[in-house]
């Protein structure tokens, strides 16, 4: 009973919060400056580690509830968004970074549906070999860098509402708050960068060292073939950047592509493993 409140905590915490943003900096757009934020977006800001720390509590005892580490779609799901959440929570505190809290409310949300997650498609059964440290650090860097990129797609999405309003100025002027288009770009190729360099080492650890993070051989699958895909969208938008100078739609465009991919590759094949085909 006790397990079940603290999941209930946690979504209607992630949802009030996300309530509170959503009102603050959208209704109140016009009264409130990135530059003076007001006192009670600060205090949610704060306020917003406890539904983050009530729900990694949950994942703690989903994912080790039996010996070994339980790692279904529920809990992968939740995994990346709980880190996600993290990682933007945390960049709020940086005051150039202040004005992208506009996507505050529709992190909570996700969250907020992902803390429950666990509860709706439990994991069947322990993974093999989390003993042991090669497999940990391969888990890890591959969740760094699925909500790093993860980030990079709703930035990207971001960046198409700034953009659309430039050409068609509205009501919305919590818009006119956030960083120049300019400065959102090159946000984004910084994230893109380091969650490039972390597939690029999850990619890596999974062939090279196959046998000591799996217990097997290489297996070509679906989720190699996508993961390597993903790899290769990212690379060469980064190569597009780097020698063409791509910027603007072309660029939101491939990161969309990119991260779609890299869904596929992950969360895709558990969803057809676990609920399409029942194998776990």
């Amino acid at each position: 009973m006790t397990v079940i409140l603290t999941y209930l905590a946690a979504f209607l915490l992630y949802l009030l919060i996300g309530w509170f943003f959503w009102r603050n900096t959208w209704s109140h757009a016009a009264a409130t400056s990135s530059d003076h934020p007001d006192n009670s977006i600060a205090w949610a800001q704060y306020a917003m580690l406890v539904p983050l720390l009530l729900h990694a509590a949950t994942l703690y005892q989903s994912m080790f509830a039996d010996a070994g580490l339980s790692f279904g779609l529920g809990n992968a799901i939740s995994s990346i968004v709980w880190l996600t959440a993290f990682i933007y929570w945390f960049s709020g505190f940086f005051d150039r970074l202040r004005g992208l809290q506009t996507l505050v409310a529709p992190v909570a949300a996700a969250a907020a549906i992902a803390v429950l997650l666990p509860l709706i498609f439990p994991s069947m059964r322990p993974l093999a070999n989390t003993e042991l440290p090669a497999f940990k650090a391969h888990l890890l860097i591959a969740m760094m860098a699925y909500s790093l990129l993860t980030i990079a797609a709703l930035h990207a999405l971001l960046m198409t509402v700034v953009e659309r309003h430039l050409h068609h100025p509205g009501s919305h002027s919590i818009l006119n708050s956030l960083p120049p288009l300019l400065a959102m770009e090159k946000l984004l190729f910084n994230i893109i960068w380091v969650g490039f360099i972390l597939l690029t080492l999850t990619l890596l650890s999974g062939v090279v060292f196959s046998k000591e993070v799996f217990g097997q051989p290489l297996t070509f699958t679906h989720k190699t073939l996508f993961g390597f895909i993903s790899w290769g969208v990212f690379a060469a938008l980064l190569a597009g950047r780097q020698f063409y100078g791509w910027r603007g739609r072309i660029a939101i465009r491939w990161t969309l592509v990119g991260f779609i991919t890299l869904l596929l590759a992950y969360i895709g094949s558990k969803f057809v493993l676990e609920i399409v085909l029942n194998r776990y």
